[in-house]
């Protein structure tokens, strides 16, 4: 077994601390290859941000999990390397399992060195949704990893997790779920979903310039579960604002995204000042990268070096990240 702390990663406790004190919420961002990581932790740093690299089901099946152990060390060195050649200061790195389906999955990554793990239990009924939770609790707490459950589910697409409707968070169940388990955080069902094809067009308005407005967030859900528990740490999942100048550039290259609705960022930004200490973003980083390499290859069709259009994505997604980081978490400056 190798411990996260040989690693050099930290768990999210202290983190979710800080952040609730601060008002802002940490960014968790998903990665299954160099360029995405090596993104991650340079905007991170020099927006001197903690962050949760996270790693879903599929990227271990994409990427190998082995590699992806040893990659997501990589970043601990190349932030250390990185934060003393400039000066800067080394920023707190978790590495956190997305989407857990089983104990067994979770043990694993426990025992690969991460220092956060997700079980979401919520396609379960209730009481199985609690059982499944408290088994991966009892282990990952054994060493000091810690624990984010999820209660209601989001509607949309992302690697293995698919739904088709939500089922916002009951408030109500909120206390006993959360003294059943034992979790450390808490991912809630308020509106968000996963995906670039949050909302169809008909259950959005449409402002001035054609942009599709989904439903507000539903923060009086947000604001009762804080009332129940308060202080607890909650997460947001399916945040990404899927924005439409990646989009337009997709499509103006050959791509063809159609209806593609995200959470509108001023929405991102009030949760995170209130309970939400992690907010998860994944297709917008997607969706970045697809814009530079389709521009680049419809700009330079002769070029065959992968180097050559993954440099541009990756300084697409370098500057996402620090935007989402400074603009919209307000996670910047608070390493």
């Amino acid at each position: 077994m190798t411990s996260y702390k040989e690693l050099g990663f930290v768990n999210t406790r202290e983190m979710f601390k800080k952040a609730m004190a601060g008002k802002y919420a940490v960014p968790a961002y998903n990665f299954n290859n160099m360029e995405q990581i090596q993104a991650i932790i340079t905007a991170c740093l020099e927006s001197q941000s903690p962050v949760i690299l996270q790693v879903s089901s599929g990227a271990r099946k994409y990427a190998d999990q082995t590699l992806l152990k040893y990659m997501g060390q990589g970043a601990i060195e190349m932030m250390r390397t990185h934060a003393k050649e400039k000066g800067l200061k080394e920023i707190p790195i978790a590495l956190h399992l997305d989407h857990g389906d089983t104990f067994e999955l979770c043990k694993s990554c426990v025992e690969s060195g991460f220092s956060s793990v997700m079980i979401d239990g919520s396609h379960h009924p209730y009481d199985k949704n609690v059982e499944l939770t408290k088994q991966v609790v009892a282990y990952a707490h054994q060493h000091d990893v810690t624990v984010e459950g999820e209660l209601g589910i989001l509607a949309g697409i992302e690697d293995d997790v698919v739904a088709e409707k939500s089922s916002y968070t009951n408030p109500e169940e909120v206390v006993d779920f959360v003294q059943k388990t034992g979790v450390d955080s808490l991912a809630i069902s308020i509106g968000t979903s996963h995906g670039a094809n949050k909302f169809k067009p008909e259950q959005c308005t449409q402002n001035e310039d054609g942009v599709y407005i989904p439903p507000p967030l539903r923060f009086d859900i947000l604001e009762e579960i804080e009332k129940q528990i308060p202080g607890f740490t909650i997460v947001l999942h399916g945040s990404s604002s899927v924005p439409v100048e990646a989009v337009k550039i997709i499509n103006d290259n050959g791509g063809a995204l159609k209806d593609s609705v995200g959470i509108p960022e001023e929405q991102i930004r009030t949760a995170a000042q209130s309970a939400v200490c992690k907010v998860n973003i994944d297709s917008d980083g997607r969706l970045w990268m697809t814009a530079a390499v389709r521009k680049h290859f419809n700009d330079k069709p002769a070029d065959f070096d992968p180097r050559k259009y993954l440099g541009p994505a990756r300084v697409a997604l370098i500057e996402m990240y620090k935007h989402k980081n400074e603009s919209v978490l307000g996670s910047a400056g608070q390493a």
